[in-house]
């Protein structure tokens, strides 16, 4: 009978560890695999439902996906990962610290070292974090996020995530300037253009604002960390949503946030800094988008939803016609080349773009985030124009509607794509 190895004596003790409530946490470092861009993993003890599960985090280079699994399933998949697609795994114990070593060149070691730490932390769940929106705020207790007691509703875990994670990004791609006095300074920007400018921007709109979640934490965020007069606007095509939210507003005395009725392709408003319209229905956010540009925003800010204009004209290129023949790769490929052609006629349109996850996907499915800010200094919208063009015919596009509204022709003379 031969003799375990490092790796399955590493298991061992982590398998120990979680029974006798010793384990602290592991990490997972020196990649090698085959995930392009992943970092780390990283696994906690929690308690879901009163079952214990590890929490695993897959650090990449620009995000974070985090997943809970029971024990077993957990183990089962950390296995092909340490010692494998990872030169080093730390096991952090009350009682010792384990490395299992694989580097390249030599056998697979086991390391001990004394105890990081000295007690095993909380598995709650739900552990207290800092959020720019607190759940006490009290509109979010009128919206049905939260109890009379401050803490968020069964059921609406994920939409005050999704609250937390707009403003989180709202506040890192405003300009950065003072906000109001005795209010703790926001985050610092991340890679946002623009971010050196003194004065943040204080007039928001927002396009199909629904029940006004996000409309109400941008209004309240931007009250208390930019500026003391910020105006928020939301507009909503249902007018019972508009009277439920002026209503909460009121009730609030939320001075300067008003709802109106109208859609997005003819609601009138007046200067715009910031335009935001989150999951518009397909063509409806090329509105929104077109409405911001008209209007001089200097940061739009869209996550599109029902991508059915373009799919019916899609004409693959050779090289993709047999695989796109799957309607669920086709779906997906009209979506991308939606949100590609939208980016590119904002650049076109002399803004800065981007375009990332918004949530995770076990939220939603629609998380696509395109955010636009506006150059101080144009760049060549000739070689922008090209790009366009050159996507378009690509796959075979006649007509988009943000093109339409920016009088932006897809082909050139003659059907010239340049």
């Amino acid at each position: 009978m031969s003799l375990p190895s490092a790796k399955e004596k590493w298991f061992a003790r982590l398998h120990h560890a979680l029974r006798d409530g010793t384990f602290v946490k592991l990490t997972l470092s020196g990649h090698r695999g085959s995930d392009e861009g992943l970092r780390n993993v990283f696994a906690r003890r929690i308690e879901l439902q009163g079952e214990p599960h590890l929490s695993l985090v897959h650090r990449y280079a620009t995000r974070e996906v985090t997943k809970n699994f029971p024990l077993v399933t957990a183990c089962a998949l950390l296995a092909p990962l340490a010692g494998e697609q990872f030169r080093h795994a730390h096991l952090f114990t009350t009682q010792k610290t384990l490395e299992l070593d694989c580097r390249e060149g030599r056998p697979p070691r086991l390391v001990e070292s004394k105890p990081v730490h000295q007690s095993a932390p909380s598995t709650e769940h739900d552990q207290a974090r800092p959020r720019l929106i607190a759940s006490d705020r009290p509109w979010l207790q009128a919206l049905g996020v939260t109890t009379a007691e401050g803490k968020v509703a069964k059921g609406m875990e994920a939409k005050f995530r999704q609250i937390n994670k707009f403003v989180e990004i709202l506040d890192s791609l405003l300009p950065k300037g003072p906000g109001r006095q005795g209010d703790p300074p926001s985050s610092p920007p991340t890679d946002a253009p623009g971010s050196e400018s003194p004065a943040a921007s204080c007039r928001l709109v927002d396009m199909g604002c629904g029940k006004g979640y996000l409309t109400f934490a941008a209004y309240d965020w931007l009250r208390r960390h930019r500026s003391a007069d910020a105006t928020v606007s939301g507009f909503e095509a249902r007018r019972e949503l508009v009277e439920f939210c002026n209503r909460v507003a009121a009730q609030h005395h939320c001075d300067g946030l008003g709802f109106h009725a109208g859609d997005i392709a003819t609601a009138s408003h007046d200067q715009v800094d910031t335009l935001v319209a989150l999951h518009a229905c397909d063509t409806a956010t090329d509105d929104a988008i077109a409405r911001g540009i008209d209007a001089g925003a200097s940061l739009i800010i869209v996550s599109p939803c029902c991508h059915k204009e373009l799919r019916p004209q899609l004409v693959p290129p050779p090289a993709l016609a047999g695989a796109l023949r799957h309607g669920i790769l086709r779906d997906r490929h009209a979506e991308f080349v939606t949100d590609a052609l939208r980016a590119a006629l904002l650049e076109w349109a002399g803004y800065e773009t981007k375009v990332f996850e918004f949530i995770a996907t076990e939220h939603t499915a629609k998380n696509l985030m395109i955010s636009a800010t506006k150059r101080v200094v144009p760049g060549n919208r000739d070689a922008a124009a090209i790009r366009v063009r050159e996507l378009a015919a690509l796959y075979g596009i006649r007509s988009q509607q943000l093109a339409a509204s920016l009088h932006f022709p897809l082909a050139g003379p003659k059907g010239d794509p340049s």
